[in-house]
């Protein structure tokens, strides 16, 4: 298959993207998310996409729920990927060798513990993890390490000097398998993603939240969103964890006639962790 992802090839979506597909998934790069969104509806080359939505550090992409929710896409399934950044660089190079570190600014902040240690060493901020692995590699800066994933350091044939040097050890990132079609739930589903509307009563958000907690649901996302056009009106993108969808179905029931614009994104299995 030949899946959208944001970034480039060697990048965490990648990896994100052959977790979920298989190793011998092509990838499509794209400089953005909502490039992502376009090929994944419109080039017929594109099987399907692998989006980033939420981080446990940092939270919810939110411009991502809202191109979503106007794309028309399906939500096929999800994984979870844990952020492992390693220090590369070329064959033969060691770590007396770096002068330079060069990575995205979110990665240089998520591995300053270990960056500290070392005060002669330059930070150079670039626009990706993997592209600035690729940079090393094709331009052989010597004395110049890259801060990005074990995919990277695969694809571009350079040594890791410093492997797991990320002060969190808890980070992971949340992907989406988006696609034009949507696919029948599979039997053993657990999760669903849908969006909805409430009226400005009093409580009708309440009253919704109620009826899913005692059709047995567990609601494990909530995001609130305005709606450019109504003043202080919102949708609600909703995860929902269920043992079985029968459970999901009654759940459903209970809450049409209390929402507006009711839409599943998609039925799935929970995701793992990698």
């Amino acid at each position: 298959m030949n899946i959208a992802i944001q970034g480039f090839e060697g990048s965490f979506h990648q990896i994100a993207a052959q977790s979920y597909y298989g190793k011998q998934t092509t990838v499509e790069c794209c400089a953005s998310f909502a490039e992502l969104v376009r090929k994944v509806k419109q080039q017929p080359g594109v099987d399907a996409g692998v989006m980033a939505i939420e981080n446990s550090i940092a939270g919810s992409i939110l411009p991502n729920y809202s191109l979503l929710k106007n794309s028309g896409l399906h939500i096929n399934g999800e994984v979870y990927l844990q952020i492992k950044q390693q220090l590369m660089v070329l064959p033969g190079q060691t770590l007396e060798d770096i002068r330079e570190v060069h990575s995205h600014p979110m990665a240089l902040l998520q591995c300053m513990d270990f960056l500290e240690k070392y005060p002669h060493i330059k930070l150079v901020e670039t626009e990706d993890t993997a592209l600035s692995a690729k940079h090393v590699a094709q331009k052989k800066l010597k004395s110049t390490a890259a801060i990005a994933g074990k995919l990277a350091a695969d694809l571009f044939g350079l040594d890791i000097i410093a492997p797991n040097i990320h002060t969190a050890k808890n980070n992971y990132t949340r992907f989406l398998a988006i696609s034009r079609n949507g696919t029948a739930p599979e039997p053993d589903a657990n999760k669903a993603s849908v969006y909805f509307q409430t009226s400005h009563d009093r409580g009708s958000l309440a009253k919704v939240l109620t009826k899913i907690a005692d059709a047995g649901i567990n609601l494990s996302k909530l995001q609130s969103f305005p709606i450019p056009a109504k003043e202080w009106t919102y949708y609600f993108h909703a995860d929902m964890e269920f043992e079985s969808l029968d459970l999901f179905n009654k759940g459903l029931e209970h809450i049409t006639p209390l929402t507006e614009h009711l839409k599943v994104l998609g039925v799935y299995k929970k995701g793992i962790t990698h």
